[in-house]
């Protein structure tokens, strides 16, 4: 029986295409019939209908053996890869409905962002590794405007926004602390009052950063004003200018860890210091989470209560132990 290759593009019918590939595979007609629970004449059927349909021969019939053309090679290979391509596609739809996969769009504040989250998401990417999370790192005007604009599925950052509707669950805690460089003169000396550091220049982060808010509402309490010295823009640049002697500066201590192993800062003895607060895991009520956001704010929130703290001389504290304005 001579055929020729239909010209027109087939109407292709999985069922029938799973039951080429099973003929295929054991190359008899009677182990795909059993294979696929159905009756031998109705595999027969469908492998004809298959030639029909296609205008090529999938079979050589060699009396009771089979074997496949060269055309029927061909096929099998496609259909392999066809059915572990949907099979590939139902396991993830699977998955995305139970949050084991999907993409999750996260907003930090500065601080979190560099020196916590990072690590946060590494263990989450361990735990979770089809999970695609994109990290945006701002000051918290930024990750504000992040999510109230609805740009993000979840914000890690301090001072949730008390008059926009969010679902708040507590994150890690955060000590600040006032730090110099090892050789200030205060540097050593015990309960440094607030007329003291009034009178030394500091280091400031930008508008909109909550370091510096918290820094201000410090001095405020002692109806100060913070002492003007330099406004930079990143934790890092304020590390490195204190070092320098350039002034002090209040920073988080989970930024300060390395440099102080090394013996390139200091931490100052300052009354209501370390200020501490929590950062939190921060959403809006009225935007749906998917499940892989559920799933990562989850993990999250469990992750930070088995985090230890690092008080100012470096020993682990657990989570639990203060309290914070977040």
């Amino acid at each position: 029986m001579n055929r020729h290759a239909s010209s027109a593009s087939p109407h292709w019918n999985l069922h029938r295409l799973r039951i080429f590939r099973a003929v295929a595979r054991g190359l008899s007609f009677t182990a795909a019939a059993r294979e696929l629970a159905i009756a031998q004449p109705a595999v027969s059927h469908q492998v004809r209908a298959l030639e029909d349909e296609l205008g090529v021969r999938l079979f050589e019939r060699h009396g009771r053996t089979i074997s496949l053309t060269e055309q029927g090679a061909s096929l099998l290979a496609t259909t392999d890869d066809v059915i572990a391509r949907l099979d590939d596609g139902v396991r993830a739809m699977v998955q995305i409905g139970t949050g084991e996969r999907g993409s999750v769009d996260i907003a930090a504040d500065t601080t979190s962002g560099i020196y916590v989250v990072p690590a946060a998401l590494g263990a989450l990417h361990r735990a979770r590794p089809a999970l695609e999370i994109t990290l945006h790192v701002e000051n918290r005007r930024g990750v504000l405007r992040r999510l109230t604009e609805r740009t993000c599925d979840l914000a890690v950052m301090a001072d949730p926004p008390a008059r926009v509707g969010c679902d708040v669950a507590p994150f890690l805690l955060d000590r600040l602390v006032v730090i110099a460089a090892p050789d200030h003169v205060l540097v050593g000396r015990v309960g440094i009052d607030v007329e003291t550091l009034a009178r030394e220049r500091f280091l400031v982060r930008e508008p909109g950063s909550g370091t510096r808010a918290a820094t201000e509402r410090f001095f405020a309490r002692g109806s100060r004003a913070v002492p003007p010295g330099m406004e930079l823009g990143s934790t890092g640049a304020i590390k490195q200018a204190v070092a320098a002697g350039l002034g002090l500066a209040v920073v988080s201590r989970w930024a300060i860890d390395l440099e102080l192993r090394l013996g390139r800062l200091a931490i100052l003895d300052v009354p209501g210091f370390p200020l501490e607060r929590r950062w939190s895991l921060v959403n809006l009520r009225s935007r749906h989470l998917s499940p892989a956001a559920n799933l990562t704010r989850a993990f999250l929130t469990e992750y930070a209560t088995r985090t230890p703290l690092q008080d100012a001389e470096g020993s682990p504290r657990d989570q639990g132990a203060g309290s914070g304005t977040g």
